[in-house]
């Protein structure tokens, strides 16, 4: 008996043993058939991409706008790499199909770098378009680069494990080794580099043809973000920058951080063709293991004085992805809306989200302007990083619905034309953060601005230059500072008979200098406008006012 139970122990672990090696095998098999599917689709991915960059590849007029047809091909590799993470695009994504009908003069959009191409708007005749040769402007020469970026190495996860679920300004001492240097109000500032989009949007006489323009304003500021993956500097409280290009750009822009916890900043810029801008952005951010979203909260308002036209809209998510392991990667998604309150003109424009599995181009941006009844008369697409066109509609019917029941619009069109193209990038500029142009001047040292302005900002300036670890201990000391002036004030207002609680919210006990808190009418709520005097506390050189904050 105790045989026969050593028999059937010796051939039960025989079994065990024969099973657990085929378990393991079919183990083995599973992973080295996952690899093979993932390299396949690699593959498959970079041959696509091979093929819509291939020169001279022929472009099918009759093919459907929507499938991108008129887009240039891209130059570049897209920026996933072998440890992307990918997520599905909704299959519906674009919500309309268009179709090319050819116009009598069937003349083919041509534009130069940046150049609106659209020739036959209706624009006002007594307005000067900006381009006639006026009385010779002293130029003043800007810097066209920066010194080259340090190779430093570091662990990321080391500093990063304990900030998941976290709201990003709360970590604390976070080297600069993760930033670029510029700060939020420099890269708030960016936002105008296509500025020549609205000073070709004042003489648009027809409110349809002008909110083609915004909307590729709007798109083209995202352009600069496609591989700036650092981040800003966080500015101080109070800290401002201004932007003072009335003899080439034409405009003023003056930011000030107005709130510290959340990060907020107020922003006004003046054109001298017809225009101003102002916002202020909240910026929000969770940190999620693998990627970083950031949500700028605040409507942007953007006011025509001889039309008044007053176009508003809100800023789409920024999504930064492997953030632990991989190459860094950013993209933008969600729908955003831009509205002329006079006119109740509309635009609805759509981020398309990246997905490796999807036949859409990525960083594509799709769009239809409509008037106050909701009839469509501009179809715009494009992409984020690269540029937009729009194309006339002429008819507009329902498709028949597809077999999942969902039914799209069919949009026919004229052809295309060219609204906004990206600036190239300067040379050297993967070694300089990939700064566009007008980046590398930001942080260029200036006489005559408020002893508050970024460029003063001593941490931001060292780690310019390439010093590092000089940086990162001007950095703490600078947030030192803070907190003792934070506590100070709320010591102050509490002895003062204010709010005592140390959690109280800074906007109770903080007044910004420039800017002061108002209700906007148009979205009901409340925000920092520009109240006047920066310029000409600058034309006086009069900055007793300003806090010392550096």
């Amino acid at each position: 008996s105790s045989q026969a139970c050593r028999d059937f122990l010796e051939l039960a672990e025989t079994h065990s043993r024969k099973w657990q090696r085929a378990l393991q095998y079919e183990h083995e098999q599973r992973i080295h058939l996952e690899e093979t599917i993932e390299q396949l689709a690699k593959q498959h991915n970079s041959l696509e991409r091979a093929f819509r960059s291939a020169p001279g590849r022929p472009t099918n007029p009759s093919k459907s706008f929507s499938e991108g047809s008129l887009l240039t091909p891209r130059g570049e590799d897209s920026e996933e790499d072998e440890d992307t993470e990918y997520f599905d695009a909704m299959e519906d994504s674009t919500s309309f199909i268009t179709v090319i009908t050819q116009s009598k003069e069937d003349k083919k959009a041509e534009g130069g770098t940046g150049a609106v191409s659209v020739d036959d708007w209706t624009v006002a005749d007594n307005v000067p378009d900006g381009t006639s040769p006026g009385p010779k402007v002293h130029r003043v020469r800007r810097r066209s680069r920066i010194p080259d970026k340090p190779n430093y190495s570091l662990n990321l996860w080391s500093i990063m494990k304990n900030c998941v679920g976290r709201e990003l300004s709360k970590i604390t001492h976070a080297d600069v080794n993760f930033n670029e240097p510029l700060s939020m109000l420099q890269r708030l500032t960016e936002d105008l580099e296509y500025h020549h989009l609205l000073d070709k949007a004042v003489n648009c006489t027809n409110p349809v043809e002008q909110m083609c323009l915004v909307a590729a304003f709007s798109v083209s500021s995202y352009s600069t973000t496609v591989h700036r993956i650092a981040k800003p500097f966080n500015p101080m409280l109070g800290e401002t920058f201004e932007l003072d290009r009335l003899d080439d750009m034409g405009l003023r822009s003056i930011c000030e951080q107005v709130s510290h916890h959340p990060p907020s900043a107020a922003h006004y810029v003046f054109s001298k063709h017809g225009w101003s801008l102002w916002q202020e952005i909240t910026i929000s951010s969770k940190f999620r293991g693998k990627y970083l979203s950031i949500m700028p909260l605040g409507a942007i308002h953007l006011e025509f004085q001889a039309s008044g036209n007053h176009y508003v809209w809100r800023k789409s998510t920024s999504t930064v992805h492997n953030i632990i392991v991989g190459k860094l990667w950013i993209d933008q998604t969600g729908d955003i809306e831009i509205v002329n309150h006079k006119t109740k003109d509309r635009c609805q424009l759509k981020f398309l989200p990246y997905s490796y599995f999807s036949k859409e181009a990525a960083r594509k941006v799709t769009g239809v302007v409509s008037d106050s009844q909701g009839k469509a008369h501009y179809v715009l697409s494009g992409s984020w990083d690269e540029q937009m066109e729009c194309a006339k509609v002429v008819h507009s019917s329902p498709s028949s619905p597809s077999s999942d029941g969902k039914q799209k619009t069919v949009y026919q069109t004229l052809p295309a034309k060219l609204l906004w193209k990206k600036y190239p990038l300067p040379e050297n500029a993967e070694n300089m953060y990939y700064f566009s142009e007008l980046a590398l001047t930001l942080n260029e040292h200036e006489e005559g601005v408020a002893p508050t302005d970024s460029r003063l900002r001593p941490d931001q300036r060292l780690m310019e230059k390439g010093r590092w670890d000089e940086a990162n201990t001007e950095k703490q000391r600078l947030e030192e500072k803070q907190r003792l002036t934070r506590r100070r004030r709320l010591e102050a207002s509490a002895r003062g008979g204010g709010f005592g609680a140390e959690e109280e919210k800074e906007a109770d006990v903080y007044t910004p200098l420039w800017f002061e808190k108002r209700l906007d009418p148009l979205t009901g709520e409340t925000a920092c406008m520009y109240k006047g005097g920066y310029w000409e506390a600058k034309e006086r050189q009069d900055w007793h006012m300003c806090p010392n904050i550096f």
